[in-house]
């Protein structure tokens, strides 16, 4: 069985309790914060439409259109099961409809900010997808997603800083991961072993200005410190 039809089958078979899982589970908070720093920067740049991609169950559709609500709003998500609990609770069909974060069937400058929120470790490319986001958005892209050097007490991020700086990183995971590259859990399905700082050099290469901010965790050094980032980054 490929990745994705393992990762579709997760969600597919466990769409009941995503939101328990993810949504109302306050002990992780990252995403919830990244979702409240991004109502103020959106009123700041005077951001008036918006494109999440793996949007789930809704949530940041939801939030945007409840906070935003002059501004438009869509998500798509390949999950059909997802989509539906997304319609049950009251989201409109146009506002979510099917899509693949590689292959966005949107035209290039589309939406003012396309959003990602906990996706990019659940893809073995995530750069592919950053680039198709960046396509996609007229004047940025906003990111909510892991710091995996900075998971776990001191001795764990020390380890993972380490083989990181001596390049072994990829390594390290492909032993730890029996050669697949990725791992499975029923807390979270398939993913990979992933930072947002993998792909910070490129979203600098590719936009004018680009801003991370701490979402979980604490620290002047995020990168050492905190488990969750958000970025935005303005083309």
């Amino acid at each position: 069985m490929d990745e994705i039809r393992l990762q579709q089958d997760y969600y597919t078979r466990t769409a009941g309790a995503y939101d328990t899982q993810h949504l109302t589970n306050t002990e992780e908070p990252e995403h919830d914060i990244a979702l409240a720093t991004l109502r103020g920067l959106a009123d700041f740049y005077h951001f008036k439409s918006f494109l999440d991609v793996g949007c789930g169950t809704g949530r940041a559709v939801d939030f945007l259109r409840t906070h935003l609500p002059d501004a438009h709003v869509e998500g798509i998500e390949p999950v059909a099961a997802l989509r539906e609990i997304a319609y049950e609770k009251g989201l409109p069909r146009e506002a979510i409809m099917d899509g693949d974060a590689l292959d966005i069937r949107r035209a290039d400058g589309a939406f003012d900010c396309v959003t990602a929120f906990g996706i990019l470790h659940h893809i073995r490319t995530p750069r592919r997808a950053i680039a198709e986001m960046l396509r996609v958005a007229r004047r940025g892209v906003f990111l909510s997603d892991l710091n995996n050097f900075g998971c776990g007490p001191v001795a764990q991020r020390a380890v993972s800083q380490t083989l990181n700086a001596l390049g072994l990183w990829r390594v390290f995971q492909f032993v730890t991961t029996k050669g697949k590259g990725y791992k499975v859990s029923e807390g979270d399905g398939l993913h990979y072993s992933y930072s947002l700082y993998n792909d910070l050099p490129f979203l600098e290469s590719q936009c004018r200005e680009v801003h991370v901010m701490n979402t979980r965790g604490q620290g002047r050094r995020p990168y050492r410190t905190c488990s969750h980032l958000a970025i935005l980054a303005l083309k």
